[in-house]
């Protein structure tokens, strides 16, 4: 079999015992750089952090580290600006940060001093988790004032809830939003928690077992803000696991993932009440597109988009849990492939979040099919059956007796509520004559006031507190 010939030239940064450097397929296939420079402003932050620590032991000089910083700086403006020109020969981000900026100073050869790519990687990744985990806590606080809003609005319009995709009972339709809001506010609980454990700081660890130079890991923590609630730094404890943990990539990925789910799960029901069958929800244009064939098509494509996302988010899970589940410690280069999953889980679940609010911004519920809906008696069996606990039928003996009533209704072809009332005290002998007054839907939800339930009361109760909490 072939191979190839090409050669890339000798690696600049670990080519010193090689000969000759890598084949341009292996070049090829063994850089990183094409993903990773979106790590290039953290790379930049924990290269300062280092200098400065370097400077402070004593093992740069003050001016050397002032050089750096300056070279650091420039560089920094220049990637974000666009640029900065890439060089895939040099593998990844920390690489071709390192050599263009030994191109400003000569000091830039000191500054790999008593580090590895290993722990300055995992240094940079806890970097960019925070910010990604920052910016979904931003957005799932976004989303969640955009459910409480549409949950204010839509208050006083009641729905089927359903189980098994059957009608079971009625609830307004703030209720079932406000249940999603505790979905988000979970995430959104997640996405702080992967925060906070991610202000722990591997740098100075190098490749396994640290150095023998003088550095001061607490005073590189400090600089990167790696601290605890009392100002004092958060440093790995053990070397070997500082470098080869992914746990912060795997409770990231995890937290989107279940991110994802939830949005999935909230599409589909917005899926099935936009349907013509359903017809309770009414989409915006902007957020639903037509069919090249049928011109009366009004797609739900913004929330089928996120239900096939959803399946993405969990797949980049799977993904570094395979990766890592096998690895023996420390570092292995099959960790290089952590990092599209993680990028790609940020980048699409943060657009979900957005996706998801501005469709339900732009949406509004159709109160006529609701209403005819929601005027099923058959939503308030339950009820009946508690009617007749209160009379002092055991609730079993209860559940029995209304659904022979159900029955007894399908028989004749009449609603449940109009049934014969001689005829449905052979199904439920301790019926009154009242019994029919349970099938008041507005009575039925000022029924359910406890804490938890449907009840205008309590809903009202749950959108002030949500409002209060999102500073609405």
């Amino acid at each position: 079999m072939a191979t190839s010939k090409k050669k890339t030239g000798k690696q600049a940064t670990w080519g010193g015992r090689f000969k000759e450097g890598p084949s341009e397929l292996m070049g090829r296939f063994s850089e990183s750089v094409s993903f990773d420079k979106k790590l290039a402003p953290f790379d930049i932050i924990g290269s300062k952090a280092h200098a400065a620590m370097l400077a402070k032991v004593g093992l740069i000089s003050k001016a050397e580290h002032a050089a750096i910083r300056k070279g650091l700086d420039e560089l920094d403006r220049q990637i974000a600006a666009g640029k900065f020109t890439w060089d895939t020969a040099l593998e990844d981000v920390h690489m071709n940060i390192e050599q263009a900026l030994l191109k400003k100073t000569p000091a830039a050869a000191k500054l790999h001093t008593a580090r590895s790519r290993n722990d300055q990687v995992a240094t940079d990744v806890r970097l960019y988790l925070i910010d990604a985990s920052r910016q979904l806590m931003r957005a799932c606080s976004s989303l969640l004032a955009g459910l409480v809003v549409f949950a204010e609005e839509n208050q006083d319009i009641f729905i089927p809830g359903y189980t098994h995709l059957q009608r079971a009972q009625p609830v307004s339709v703030a209720h079932h939003v406000l249940a999603w809001a505790q979905m988000i506010s979970r995430d959104l609980e997640r996405f702080a928690k992967v925060y906070a454990n991610c202000f722990v700081s591997p740098l100075g660890s190098g490749a396994i077992a640290g150095t023998t130079l003088p550095i001061d890991r607490a005073a590189s923590a400090r600089e990167m803000g790696f601290e605890d609630a009392h100002g004092q730094p958060r440093l790995t404890d053990n070397s070997m696991d500082a470098v080869a943990d992914r746990d912060p990539h795997i409770e990231f990925a995890f937290a989107c993932a279940l991110c994802g789910l939830h949005l999935s799960r909230m599409a589909e029901d917005v899926i099935l009440w936009n349907s013509s069958e359903v017809g309770f929800i009414r989409l915006p244009d902007a957020f639903t597109t037509g069919s090249s064939l049928m011109p009366q098509k009004k797609n739900p494509d913004s929330m089928e988009l996120i239900r096939g996302k959803s399946a993405r988010l969990s797949g980049n899970l799977m993904t570094l849990m395979m990766m890592v589940k096998g690895l023996p410690l420390t570092y292995n280069r099959d960790l290089q492939e952590d990092k599209p999953p993680l990028f790609d889980s940020h980048e699409q679940l943060l657009m979900c979040l957005e996706v998801m609010r501005e469709t339900l911004v732009g949406a509004t519920m159709n109160q006529e099919r609701t209403a005819q809906a929601v005027a099923d008696p058959l939503l308030l069996a339950t009820d009946l059956a508690d009617y007749l606990v209160l009379k002092g039928v055991p609730f079993r003996q209860a559940h029995h007796q209304v659904g022979a009533l159900v029955a007894l209704s399908e028989k004749l072809n009449l609603p449940i509520d109009k049934l014969p009332h001689k005829d449905a005290l052979k199904c439920a002998p301790k019926l009154g004559k009242d019994w029919t007054q349970v099938f008041n839907l507005k009575r039925a939800l000022a029924a359910r006031e406890n804490p938890g339930m449907p009840g205008p009361k309590t809903t009202k109760k749950a959108i002030a507190h949500w409002k209060k909490q999102l500073g609405l």
